[in-house]
């Protein structure tokens, strides 16, 4: 409810809470409407709320507007008397109002001059000492010219600033002003709040505490029994306030929360009634115009804010109807795109019997699909039947042939058993025949032994012959040489001896020394030429690798315009020739390729490990058969011309992609080649999965976790290898790692690797340079190393050849002997022996002879023997040849029947196997009959008899669907139209409805602007006739009379006075009055103001200033009668007078001000 409330609804508006709600009553569906509309945080009333309403509303509050309004007021303090023990109240007072409670309800009836002293009892009424809003404590700092002013503390009931100009008394009442809320114009001090702030100073404080007990009491569990409102100003004119509890805690510094306390409290501190400054009081004194008392009335009174309201809500209303005219206009516009839409939705109506049709259609083809399926299982069930019968003759044939070969192995062992026997028998023979043999072996070797013997005798008798005649001839010799030696001669070649030694002792030195050092050489030069093959070899590679990288630069130069020329520079011609080929009819089937340019990267950071591994097929081509593989290699000869030719693939293209779902590996976390490429094409992912199993491998960035995940105890299933970022291969038990470091195919960023690539040919060449520049350094060391082994080969040659001469030199000279006398002797006792040796030897040699030929007789007798009992055994193993024979056969026969056997055992096995497939092949097919038994009873439970192929099913379904799609894309989508149908008709609904509420909202609130006006007109009315009888009562105290003539319609105030009373009166205008009277006038308007308004507090600053003695004495008397007779309200009076004539009173409050130190800026107070 609080929301609700309007600013005008206040204790000073009369009425104004009854005609509000009744207003509310009125126009209940308008305001639900109208929130509903403008999407408002005020919360709706409930049905509980609005049947008070109704309950209030029916109460007779406007039988007298503002008597009525008095006796709540009246009731509402007596009540609050009653609770409230402490507070004295003036004896006689209940019975006052009770007798103006009686008085009040008869007013009706009575004539003027009763009402007018009812009026003047109402004045004499006697209250309690106001609660909340009064002000208890005013304290300034550092506020206009004054460093500190205060605590000035007030008193409940009447208070009298009193002192000096310059004393401070104005500036207590701006700091209550601007405390309060109230502008710097307001004061009439200044045109700002800076001006307010003491010079040399940064900011200026003030701090009002109020009030804050009773039932009308603003948050007392909050703020307690006062709020301290404390302000301060700072010099470039900024206001905070800081609002506390009576402890002094921090509650607000927000001014929405002040603003609540004012409205709370009533206090209005820019109504000149509640605070009425002394700039004020001057402009209503020397003011003559009747308009500026009218507007001076209608401020007190607050009627000029409830005019400026009313004002307000009609622009506002003019405002609403503006608003209505262009909802209107937007309706039309609505309900033409309503009809256009609802023509739409009617048309769909056709569209729904084709999708019934379809969904028929769709039924019939679901029992079509499982009567075609039971079609196909019944030749399996036929064929499996069949077969089950076949598999006794297998059984049979496969028993006949273990008979056969049991039959063999028999027969078999019976012919093994006969080769034993005869075997036997010759293992018996043999022993003699090696016994035998031994013997003949022996008695040889005893006759070869005697051949020995007498061959041994005869050449030591023909040795010992040739001796004897060596012997005899060097005697001879000897004879003949001592007679011409001489001893000169042997000297001199001894000396010559010692000499040719000496040199040949030189020449090995010399020869050690060149073969160390050819060793040296040698081995030089073998290093040089290793290190030279390893360079060489280095160098070819690195040359291999340049010219390669020289091929990719200029490939991936060329495919800056042309992607096609990655994969061969030839590659856009033969493309053209395929396309040209493939126009004029020359392949049954387009052939696909280079395949690596027919996918596309997912993630192209997998593009080497993707070329890697489909590097066989990138450069390939699919063919769909022989014939196009046929053309299509006569194009290749005839473009390529000698070029290496791209492989072809051969096999059928099928217009969907293979079903990998049961073979293919499926990672959470990794994906599989075929889901890191983009193939629009099927038969190009149909050739790759069957040429290289793409569904099956792994793309996993990191080595280690490829590692990790492939050769872990449980790989992923169905996955037979994986590749790393690298393009490094990892298998379940090896890996290998990628010799090639970059995509030449599939890289994307084409600038950046023709950039690499000019980078690493660069890097390459220089390389290359620094090889060759070893190279030729290595060459040359070997050239100088070859040149020293030749010189040191040809000084060894020169050295040897000196050497073998000197040798022979010296072997001639040890050669010659020098016979002597001496040796004759023992030559020739030597031959006598040499005869003697010889005789002996020739009967040796006779015997030896006759021992030999004993022996060879005895030796041919044992071999005969020997030979004999051979011939026994050759002959009874001739026997055992035959037997052989036979058991060979039979070992073949045996053989082939095991042969056979195992033959209809792998027929039967294959057979069995076959049954099985079949049996599992019709068990699959009996699941996918079931499955599309449950989907075909999903689509329709009842089975369908479908006389028509799937195949007829399909193709309708496929033309209505068409149809469908068609008629679909020229309405659109059925759920856009249905959703544009009820938007529009939502919209065009609301916004109608909309204009309905509006329309009856503005007529509703034409009808409460009029009563509204009505009671304003009427609240004013009272308002003038009881400031009017307030005005002559308090003028009757002077002695005077007057009147008060409102002209509303020309909003003007008359105020006229006379002097005396009756036939004595002289009627004359303000301005003939003195300005002690004309003061006193003013004072009376004020009070007769004050009677029909109400605050929590009046303040008045140097009212008296204009009034003589007399006029003085009488407005104060009059004032504080009015004061005494409301002790509810507080009453702040400035006045430089000295107030020492009042009477003494617990209810009068005197605060006097020291006079102004120029010289201090401190000032202090007295209080009375």
């Amino acid at each position: 409810m609080a929301e609700l409330q309007p600013k005008q609804d206040c204790i000073t508006r009369w009425n104004s809470t009854y005609d509000m709600l009744k207003s509310f009553l009125q126009s209940k569906d308008a305001i639900i409407s109208t929130l509903a509309i403008t999407n408002a945080s005020v919360s709706p009333l409930s049905q509980e709320e609005w049947s008070i309403l109704q309950e209030v509303c029916r109460s007779p509050f406007k039988k007298s507007l503002w008597r009525s309004v008095q006796k709540a007021e009246m009731f509402k303090r007596k009540s609050s008397s009653s609770n409230t023990p402490n507070k004295q109240v003036r004896p006689g007072v209940a019975e006052e109002e009770e007798m103006e409670d009686e008085e009040m309800e008869d007013e009706d009836a009575a004539g003027p001059s009763q009402r007018d002293a009812l009026r003047s009892h109402e004045m004499q009424s006697v209250c309690e000492v106001g609660d909340a809003g009064i002000v208890e404590s005013i304290t300034l700092k550092n506020f206009m010219c004054h460093s500190l002013l205060g605590p000035f503390t007030f008193g409940s009931n009447v208070n009298f600033v009193v002192g000096n100009n310059g004393s401070g008394k104005s500036a207590v009442l701006t700091a209550l002003i601007v405390a309060l809320g109230g502008t710097a114009q307001a004061t009439s001090r200044g045109s700002s709040l800076r001006c307010f702030v003491k010079e040399g100073e940064s900011s200026a404080d003030a701090s009002v505490t109020l009030r804050n007990k009773g039932r009308d009491a603003y948050k007392p569990e909050v703020y307690g029994e006062s709020i301290i409102i404390d302000l301060r100003i700072t010099r470039e004119g900024n206001r905070s306030y800081k609002l506390r509890s009576k402890t002094g805690q921090l509650v607000s510094a927000k001014k929405e929360e002040l603003v609540s306390i004012l409205d709370s409290f009533n206090i209005q501190v820019n109504n000149p009634v509640s605070i009425l400054t002394q700039e004020m009081s001057k402009h209503f004194l020397h003011s003559k115009g009747e308009g500026d008392k009218y507007r001076f009335f209608m401020k007190a009174t607050q009627l000029e804010q409830m005019k400026e309201d009313f004002i307000y809500i009609k622009e506002t209303k003019h405002v609403t109807m503006a608003k209505v005219e262009q909802h209107a206009e937007c309706l039309k516009d609505l309900k033409r795109k309503f009809l256009e839409k609802e023509d739409c939705y009617k048309s769909l109506e056709s569209l729904d019997n084709m999708h019934a049709k379809l969904e028929e259609l769709q039924k019939r083809m679901a029992w079509a699909l499982v009567t075609e399926m039971e079609k196909e299982l019944l030749p399996l069930q036929e064929k499996l039947q069949s077969d089950k019968q076949s598999t006794e003759k297998y059984n049979e044939k496969v028993e006949e042939w273990k008979n056969k070969v049991v039959e063999a192995e028999n027969k078999y062992k019976q012919i093994h058993e006969q080769l034993e026997s005869i075997t036997v028998r010759v293992q018996e023979l043999q022993p003699q025949c090696a016994q035998l043999k031994a013997e003949a072996q022996r008695r040889n070797a005893l006759h070869k032994s005697s051949e020995v013997s007498v061959h041994r005798c005869k050449t030591h008798l023909r040795d010992l012959e040739k001796d004897r005649t060596q012997l005899s001839s060097r005697i001879n010799e000897l004879k003949l040489s001592i007679s011409q030696t001489t001893r000169a001669e042997s000297q001199a070649r001894a000396e010559q001896m010692e000499q040719i030694q000496a040199e040949l002792d030189n020449l090995a030195h010399q020869e050690s020394t060149l073969r160390q050092q050819m060793d040296q050489y040698q081995q030089a030069s073998s290093r040089a030429k290793d290190e030279l093959d390893k360079m060489s070899q280095e160098q070819d590679i690195l040359q291999r690798s340049m010219n390669s990288k020289r091929r990719n630069l200029q490939t991936m130069e060329s495919s800056r315009s042309n992607r096609l020329r990655r994969f061969g520079e030839h590659m856009p011609m033969l493309l053209s020739a395929i396309q040209e080929a493939h126009q004029s009819g020359q392949f049954r089937q387009r052939p696909r390729g280079p395949l690596g340019y027919c996918i596309r990267l997912k993630d192209p950071e997998l593009a080497l490990a993707i070329e890697i591994c489909l590097t066989n097929q990138l450069q390939a081509f699919a063919c769909d058969n022989y014939e196009d593989e046929k053309v299509l290699q006569a194009l290749m000869s005839r473009i390529l011309q000698g070029r290496r030719r791209p492989t072809i693939i051969t096999s059928a293209f099928l217009p969907r992609v293979h079903d990998t779902s049961r073979r293919c590996v499926d990672h959470p976390l990794y994906p599989s080649v075929l889901q890191s490429l983009e193939i629009e094409d099927p038969v190009v992912a149909n050739c790759l999965i069957d040429q290289r199993g793409i569904e099956s491998i792994l793309l996993i960035k990191n080595r280690t976790e490829a590692r990790r995940v492939m050769q872990d105890r449980n790989p992923p299933r169905n996955c037979t290898q994986a590749f790393s970022q690298d393009g490094d291969q990892i298998f379940t038990n090896r890996s290998y790692c990628a010799e090639q470091t970059r995509a030449n195919y599939l890289s994307g960023d084409v600038e950046e690797e023709i950039r690499l690539l000019e980078g690493e040919v660069g890097n390459q060449s220089a390389q290359l340079t620094q090889f060759q520049q070893q190279m030729r350094k290595v060459e040359e060391d070997i050239r100088q190393n070859d040149g020293l082994l030749s010189r040191a080969h040809m000084e060894q040659k020169k050295t040897k050849d000196k050497a073998r001469k000197l040798q022979l030199m010296l072997a001639d000279l040890q050669n010659v002997e020098e016979p002597q006398s001496e040796d004759l002797k023992p030559l020739e006792e030597e031959l006598e022996e040499i005869i003697g040796k010889i005789s002996a030897k020739r009967i040796e040699y006779v015997a030896a002879q006759a021992e030999m030929a004993q022996l060879k007789a005895s030796c041919e007798e044992a071999e005969q023997e020997y030979e004999q009992h051979k011939d026994h055994i050759s002959r009874v193993a001739e026997e055992a040849d035959s037997i052989k024979e036979e058991l060979s056969k039979s070992d073949q026969d045996v053989v082939k029947c095991i042969h056979h056997q195992n033959h209809y055992e792998e027929k039967r096995k294959a057979h069995l196997d076959n049954i099985q497939t079949l049996e599992v092949d019709l068990n699959s097919k009996k699941q996918e009959l079931e499955t599309s038994v449950a989907k075909a009873i999903q689509i329709c439970s009842e089975r369908l008899t479908v006389d028509r192929t799937p195949r007829s099913l399909d193709t309708e379904i496929s033309r209505l669907r068409f149809k469908i799609t068609t008629q679909q894309d020229q309405q659109g989508d059925r759920l856009e139209i249905v959703r544009q149908y009820r938007e529009a008709l939502g919209k065009y609904k609301d916004v109608a409805q909309q204009v309905e509420t509006l329309n009856n909202f503005i007529k509703t609130l034409d009808s409460i602007i009029n009563e509204r006006l009505k009671a304003c007109a009427e609240l004013r009315r009272s308002l003038s006739d009881r400031c009017q009888c307030y005005f002559n009562s308090m003028l009757d105290q002077r002695g005077f009379t007057g009147s008060m003539k409102f002209d509303h319609k020309s909003e003007t105030l008359s105020i006229s006075v006379q002097q005396g009373s009756g036939a004595n009166a002289d009627v004359s205008d303000m301005r003939s009055l003195s300005g002690g009277e004309r003061s006193f006038s003013t004072v009376c308007f004020v009070l007769a103001l004050w009677a029909v308004t109400e605050a929590p507090f009046r303040c008045l600053d140097e009212f008296d200033v204009y009034m003589d003695m007399v006029n003085r004495r009488i407005s104060m008397d009059m004032m504080l009668k009015v004061a005494t007779t409301q002790r509810f309200r507080q009453f702040i009076f400035l006045t430089p007078q000295n107030m020492s004539s009042l009477p003494v009173s617990k209810y009068i409050n005197i605060l006097r001000l020291k006079d102004p130190d120029r010289g201090s800026n401190d000032e202090e107070d007295e209080q009375e």
